[in-house]
């Protein structure tokens, strides 16, 4: 890419860039009711935006440091998910529906960490390394930079329902382990959970991997979830989530054992190959 077109393309995300934050700032400045409908616009203004330049004329100069940024993103919202469950009991006394509680919120981070980083971030990597100079920087805007995300909002939303679940199980205003989380806090855990689903299925296909039933049968029983969830005990609710995603990430483990070793070995003889 040449230093002229280099500089059009900063010049065109500095409009996009400088509405976006405008309305940013208005909306923080205003508050309700418009700043849900400002910080809107700001989200379309910078997505719209990113998607009418286009990525012609850019270039990736480093798409493993790329793609390695991306996925710590994913790992501090996870770490922010594994921290909403002490939040949610942060005032409240240890009881075993809290530890149980917990111990299952943890296991449904890691279920999302196996799910995202056993394979397909390992398997993204290689194509965006691979991609063409041409394709490179749309499949990093696609796959990276719009796609990640809805993921780390599904973990966002997940989290809220974390910390929610705990607070009943802890004993939160007279509730308890036994009772069932309504309203919308008890949409939130299936709910975010369905989201990065369905957004790593979006991140696969874009990265050239087959659609995976799998994870749709997944999204499915997490659906079913959402309709059921505010009618079960709040313990029963997140235990059912979270084996929903340990099943799925079995499933994928053993049927995908023989693709998992063969990436591991090609990744681990790369350095020797270089040299």
């Amino acid at each position: 890419m040449s230093a002229c077109s280099g500089s059009r393309q900063l010049s065109r995300f500095a409009v996009t860039v400088a509405v976006s934050v405008a309305l940013l700032t208005a909306g923080a400045l205003v508050g309700p009711p418009w700043q849900l409908p400002l910080w809107t616009g700001a989200l379309l203004a910078d997505l719209g935006g990113t998607a009418a330049i286009g990525a012609s004329g850019s270039r990736l100069r480093a798409p493993g440091h790329f793609s390695e940024r991306h996925g710590l993103i994913i790992i501090i919202a996870l770490g922010e998910s594994i921290v909403a469950i002490g939040v949610g009991v942060a005032e409240l006394p240890i009881s075993w529906p809290v530890v149980v509680a917990s111990t299952i919120g943890i296991a449904l981070a890691a279920a999302l960490w196996w799910l995202y980083f056993d394979v397909i971030a390992l398997v993204a990597e290689h194509a965006l390394e691979r991609a063409d100079s041409a394709a490179m920087p749309r499949l990093g805007r696609d796959a990276f930079s719009y796609l990640h995300l809805p993921m780390v909002a599904g973990i966002v939303v997940a989290a809220l329902g974390l910390k929610k679940t705990l607070e009943y199980v802890g004993g939160a205003d007279g509730h308890d382990w036994t009772d069932a989380l309504t309203g919308l806090a008890g949409w939130a855990l299936p709910i975010g959970v369905g989201l990065f689903v369905v957004a790593h299925i979006a991140f696969r296909l874009r990265i050239g991997k087959v659609l995976s039933i799998s994870c749709l049968v997944a999204v499915v029983a997490l659906g079913i979830l959402g309709v059921v969830g505010p009618t079960l005990s709040v313990l029963l609710a997140l235990a059912l989530v979270t084996l929903v995603m340990i099943a799925l990430v079995t499933f994928e483990t053993i049927t995908h054992a023989e693709a998992r070793e063969d990436l591991r070995h090609e990744r681990h003889h790369a350095p020797e190959a270089a040299g």
